[in-house]
């Protein structure tokens, strides 16, 4: 039985002094240590962490405890932080140390949070299924013959299998969300603009968002509202949203998928769906089916925007300016480094990025990319003006097994339901919902207009109350 791990329990008990935060960081010390072989995280530093326990105790103890005192946090491994490596689990930075800690990781801190260790990934989070980190694939929690999902597995899995009271991952095209979905926890990718990418390592500038794994509603509701605010070092952060709510006078509208959109899906996730549908209509709300047009086109938008802005993103790791340096007989370094540092899956994107932006293939391929991206949102904002929330499978199926999916274009599918709310920029919210015959986790999703974090996270406390009650 996995340990419950949520920390608004615990802060309760650490305000009331039935249990201290050394004690809590050091059961979740000892959980890494006991399931060491499902490969979670790169690297940590336990005597900081037990420094900063003390300290935690210390204002707890005095009445000073700041919001988030003693939440114990890790961090996927491509958000810097100053003094632990940054690999982004791949042997191009293998070693490789930040010099300055990533806002998220700055506003976290000040709220009182103690970072547990960096997470294992997908190779510069290029991946649904962890297997393309450098240092070997996480393994699932409940079944370690199976993946935890990517790219963000690691955090997915400390936060699934009590390592920590939450963890921050980051979602290009579902690498929240999926594995969220796959381990059985919140998963939420933020509106683009609401949460600081500075500190994180670029993969697609315009599609990439830090965002957050939690065993509760609570947890993530309390970090989210301590990480998201302007941040004068990110161009893309946003000022002022405007924040959408539900006007009191009316009920939730939500929009359903049809079956017909649900075809390639496995049966316990068509009917953990329905299930979905009733407790939403349970807690009031309206459900109707809608089409969601353009739906077909989101697979291969999201694939030719994403491996065309990694192409760019990842030209900086050429042995010279960034990177592991090899010097091959020739004298070449650039092309021995990138050879040698780089894992085929980040050197299938990098090819891949690299045509679709030739001089020949530019307006066939990322130029119509580009405009069906415009489609694809505009008919986000048809919809949302018609429905508050869209409901929908987090992915077509539970966890699969380690080395199944030798196709990439196959484990590519698996983002079928994620990849359009990063092509929108919209916030979307993967909800722990049942399980399949095997006991895996099933994850249901929420998507919404932009800057509408909020009124998804209200939406999915609502139903775990009623779906617990």
């Amino acid at each position: 039985m996995i340990e419950q791990s949520a920390y608004s329990g615990d802060r309760d008990n650490f305000a009331n002094g039935s249990s201290t935060v050394q004690r809590r960081t050091a059961s979740f010390l000892q959980r890494i240590a006991d399931r060491k072989e499902l490969n979670v995280f790169i690297s940590s530093d336990n005597e900081s962490v037990q420094s900063a326990a003390e300290a935690a105790d210390e204002r707890f103890a005095t009445a000073l405890q700041r919001p988030l005192e003693g939440i114990v946090v890790a961090l996927k491994d491509n958000i810097s932080f100053k003094g632990l490596p940054m690999t982004c689990a791949s042997r191009m930075l293998e070693g490789f140390k930040p010099l300055y800690d990533a806002t998220v990781v700055e506003r976290l801190r000040d709220a009182g949070a103690i970072f547990i260790g960096k997470t294992n990934m997908d190779e510069f989070a290029m991946g649904s299924s962890n297997e393309t980190s450098a240092f070997g694939p996480v393994k699932h929690p409940l079944d370690p013959a199976r993946v935890p999902g990517g790219s963000s597995g690691g955090s997915a899995v400390a936060v699934a299998d009590g390592m920590c009271h939450i963890a921050l991952g980051s979602d290009t095209g579902g690498s929240i969300r999926q594995p969220a979905a796959f381990c059985g926890t919140y998963g939420l990718k933020p509106s683009y603009g609401r949460v600081s990418r500075y500190g994180l390592v670029a993969f697609a500038s315009s599609l990439d968002q830090i965002g957050i794994f939690s065993r509760t509603i609570e947890d993530m509701q309390a970090v989210f509202e301590v990480i998201a605010a302007h941040d004068p070092m990110d161009s893309t952060s946003v000022e002022a949203p405007l924040l959408v709510h539900i006007p009191s006078d009316r009920l939730l509208r939500v929009g359903a998928m049809p079956l017909s959109q649900l075809s390639g899906c496995e049966q316990s996730v068509i009917d953990a769906y329905g299930r979905y549908l009733d407790a939403l209509r349970a807690t009031g709300a309206s459900v109707e089916d809608i089409t969601i047009p353009h739906s077909e086109t989101w697979i291969p938008t999201y694939f030719i925007l994403a491996t065309a802005e990694a192409s760019s993103n990842l030209a900086r790791f050429d042995g010279v300016r960034y990177g592991l340096r090899v010097t091959a007989e020739d004298g070449n370094v650039t092309t021995s480094s990138r050879t040698t540092g780089f894992g085929t899956e980040v050197k299938r994107r990098i090819m891949l990025g690299t045509y679709v932006l030739s001089s020949g293939y530019y307006d066939a391929y990322y130029g119509k990319a580009q405009k069906a991206r415009r489609l694809i949102r505009d008919s986000y904002v048809d919809i949302f003006k018609n429905v508050d929330v869209l409901a929908m499978p987090t992915t077509p199926t539970t966890a699969f097994g380690i080395g199944e999916k030798s196709d990439p274009v196959s484990m590519w599918l698996s983002d079928y339901f994620t990849v359009s709310a990063n092509i929108a920029g919209i916030p979307a919210l993967s909800i722990p919902f049942g399980t399949d015959a095997a006991g895996l986790p099933i994850g249901m999703q929420l998507q919404g207009p932009m800057n509408s974090d909020e009124m998804l996270m209200r939406v999915a406390g609502k139903v775990t109350v009623l779906t617990q009650t």
